[in-house]
């Protein structure tokens, strides 16, 4: 039986990582591969050098593109074949969100643009958690964190909400948005329930 794919989503200061890290610390996620993109290959980290620098936004996503096919072959597709879960804190959706920002004045619509350079290949995931909060308090978040990237500025972050929110408009059968506002315990617990019946399926 083939292994499913959930992923998680969400503007910087959304909570994903801290989420992930107590659903993978809970104990009640056994036997699933917990991954993350950008990953931690050579790949993921030439896009990381990419984000905290002034890199072309074309070539920024063919760099998040290489790193996800690399992903998919090495770990994604070995595991779900082989009936192994797989938890991504962010995936696909995370590059057509922000790369839809990036790339605004270059194409009519640069989110679909970024998908159709992925729809032959990529493997779409069982589940979508999109964590969705208010821009102003996620960047209140990153600036509490330290140093701010580039993409972490109110103006941008409310775009790439809102290319999140039609990205689950898109696919509401894939996707469910949770309010991340709340502590990230509470938050977990509630996705937890919401997560744990696809695990055991």
């Amino acid at each position: 039986m083939r292994g499913k794919l959930i992923t998680f989503e969400g503007i910087d200061g959304a909570g994903k990582s801290t989420i992930v890290s107590l659903l993978r610390s809970s104990g009640v996620m056994e036997d699933v591969v917990f991954t993350r993109e950008p990953t931690d290959s050579w790949l993921g980290r030439t896009v990381e050098t990419a984000i905290h620098s002034d890199t072309d936004h074309l070539a920024e996503l063919f760099l998040f593109t290489a790193d996800h096919a690399q992903h998919i072959s090495k770990v994604i597709r070995p595991a779900v074949n082989n009936g192994i879960c797989v938890i991504s804190d962010r995936y696909s959706d995370s590059t057509y969100a922000y790369q839809g920002m990036t790339l605004a004045g270059m194409f009519d619509d640069p989110v679909k643009w970024a998908q159709d350079l992925r729809k032959d290949w990529t493997i779409i995931p069982d589940l979508t958690i999109l964590l969705d909060i208010d821009p102003a308090i996620a960047v209140k978040r990153c600036g509490d964190r330290g140093e701010q990237t580039k993409f972490e500025k109110l103006e941008f972050l409310q775009g790439v909400r809102s290319n999140y929110l039609r990205l689950a408009e898109q696919d509401p059968d894939r996707f469910i948005v949770v309010d991340s506002s709340g502590s990230a315990r509470e938050v977990a617990e509630k996705i937890s329930l919401i997560i744990s019946p696809l695990l055991q399926k």
